[in-house]
C-alpha cells in the first residue's frame, strides 16, 4: 500500500542553502530510519536498485513557488504555481519558517517497519540537517485542501478506482525530472519514458502485475515544460517542469485503458524517471 506522507517540520535555527540540497534531504531520511531500524537504514543506505521510496525537496509552508527568486519567472505556466515546487534554494530558510517535506513509501513491508517512527514522535526532539536543529510537529497521511500531496491508497483501491473510460492523462511533472536512456539522461518526456517508468515500479511493489501496458496508443497532445538545472557541491542535473497531456488514442480494449489510468494515478506515490529520492521527479495528475 502507498503511502504519500507530509511531514511538518520547524527549524530552530537557520538551515544555510548547502545543505537544502537532495542529498542532505536523503541522509535525513535514513537518519529517521536508523532512529527506529538501524539494520533497515543500513540495507536502504546500500541498496543501488530502485528503492521503495521517494522524497520531495524541503517546502516553505505558504510560500508561492512562482515567486522562486532566481528561477525563470518569464515562464507562465497553464497550471497552478501552487502545482510546481521550490525544488532548490538560494538562501538559508530562517528559523522559525513552518515547513514541509514529502515521504512517500511504496510498499507496506517498509511503512510497518517505520511504524515506531510514527507513534512515538517527539516533537521536542530535534533531528539535523546540517548544523540546523529541527522539530517534526506533525504527520499528515490523509489528502488536504491545503496540502494535496498527502494520501494514502492500497494498490488495489488504485487499480479499482482507474477510470476504464478516461482516455485523458495530464501530467504535472512539479520538480526536475529526467529520464535514463543506456549511459545518459534524456528530459523530453515521451510515452515511453513516462510510462515504463511508472510501470517498472507498480510491477515491482503493487504485486498487480502488468505483463504490458498499450503503450502504442498513447500520445502527447499538450506540451507546456522548461527544463531547469539543480547544482550541488557533487553535480549538476538537468530536468523538466511543466506540464504535458497524453491521450489514448484509437481502437483499444477497456482494461488496457483502465491500466494507464492506474498507473497515471500511481504517479503521486512513485514519481517519474531519476533520483526521486533525491526529490526529483514529483509529479501529480
Amino acid at each position: 500500500m502507498p503511502h504519500s506522507l507530509i511531514l511538518n517540520l520547524l527549524p530552530q535555527s537557520p538551515i544555510p542553502s548547502q545543505y537544502l540540497t537532495g542529498r542532505h534531504l536523503h541522509a535525513l531520511f535514513l537518519t529517521l530510519v536508523s532512529s527506529v531500524d538501524r539494520k533497515l537504514g543500513d540495507r536502504l543506505h546500500d541498496a543501488t536498485a530502485d528503492k521503495a521510496f521517494t522524497l520531495s525537496p524541503l517546502q516553505i509552508r505558504g510560500q508561492r513557488t512562482g515567486d522562486r527568486g532566481q528561477e525563470r519567472s518569464k515562464y507562465k505556466f497553464k497550471v497552478s504555481t501552487s502545482s510546481i515546487l521550490q525544488h532548490s534554494h538560494q538562501q538559508p530558510i530562517p528559523a522559525g519558517t513552518p515547513c514541509w517535506w514529502r515521504i512517500s513509501l511504496l510498499d507496506d513491508t517498509l511503512f510497518s517497519q517505520l511504524t515506531q517512527l510514527w507513534l512515538n514522535l517527539n516533537p521536542n526532539h530535534p533531528w539535523h540537517l546540517g548544523p540546523a536543529d529541527l522539530y517534526i510537529t506533525s504527520i499528515q497521511g490523509t489528502p488536504q485542501s491545503t496540502q494535496p500531496w498527502a494520501n494514502a491508497c492500497s494498490y488495489a483501491q488504485l487499480y479499482e478506482q482507474a477510470s476504464d473510460r478516461d482516455r485523458t492523462i495530464d501530467l504535472i511533472f512539479s520538480t526536475p525530472t529526467a529520464f535514463r536512456q543506456g549511459k545518459f539522461d534524456t528530459t523530453l518526456p515521451t510515452r515511453e519514458c513516462v510510462f515504463n517508468s511508472l510501470l517498472s515500479r507498480w510491477n515491482k511493489y503493487s504485486g498487480m502485475e502488468f505483463s504490458q501496458i498499450a503503450i502504442e496508443s498513447i500520445f502527447p497532445a499538450f506540451i507546456d515544460i522548461h527544463t531547469e538545472i539543480i547544482a550541488d557541491s557533487r553535480s549538476k542535473f538537468i530536468g523538466i517542469i511543466g506540464e504535458v497531456s497524453y491521450r489514448i488514442l484509437g481502437e483499444i480494449e477497456p482494461i488496457q485503458i483502465k491500466q494507464i489510468n492506474a498507473l497515471a494515478d500511481f504517479v503521486l506515490y512513485a514519481g517519474i524517471g531519476r533520483k526521486t529520492t533525491m526529490g526529483m521527479g514529483m509529479a501529480r495528475r
